[in-house]
């Protein structure tokens, strides 16, 4: 009988796997309450579109729509950065894959719902929301991986 050592994970994988469970039961419960209770949540996109009228920068329909595709954007950059870390032998498309299915399924129960309704466009910005966490924990991996060749720690001269 042969056995296969698994290689230990990287070091806060455990804390990020940790965080990306909270992070989802967050955005569960922010994507799945009834409109009338998430309106509650959601309704930062709406003031600051009435702010944005109300100084002529543009109308409150247009920039109602712009910040509502940008928050569905922050939503999943936490996502596709907590999977990087929590999961780091997955490739970034492979990360960007799971943001994007988990945007599916919200978007499928979301249809099943009387007060709610889906949208291609929330999948598209949540799965760009995904690529652009993930694209931040390829550049922080690299930027701090230790042992680095040619990379030595700053020192200080005096």
């Amino acid at each position: 009988m042969t056995s296969t050592a698994v290689a230990p994970a990287r070091p806060g994988a455990m804390a990020a796997r940790a965080a990306l469970v909270g992070y989802l039961l967050f955005v569960g419960f922010t994507v799945w309450l009834p409109a009338s209770v998430s309106a509650k949540v959601t309704g930062l996109v709406g003031l600051v579109a009435s702010w944005v009228a109300d100084a002529g920068l543009a109308s409150y329909t247009r920039s109602a729509m712009v910040l509502e595709v940008l928050a569905n954007v922050a939503l999943f950059v936490p996502v596709g950065l907590l999977l990087a870390f929590a999961l780091p032998r997955l490739r970034t498309w492979q990360v960007v894959l799971t943001g994007g299915l988990m945007s599916v399924v919200i978007e499928t129960v979301q249809g099943l719902m009387p007060s709610r309704f889906p949208t291609l466009s929330d999948v598209i910005a949540n799965t760009t929301g995904t690529l652009i966490g993930a694209l931040a924990a390829l550049v922080l991996v690299r930027l701090f991986a230790p042992g680095r060749p040619g990379r030595e720690r700053p020192r200080l001269v005096s």
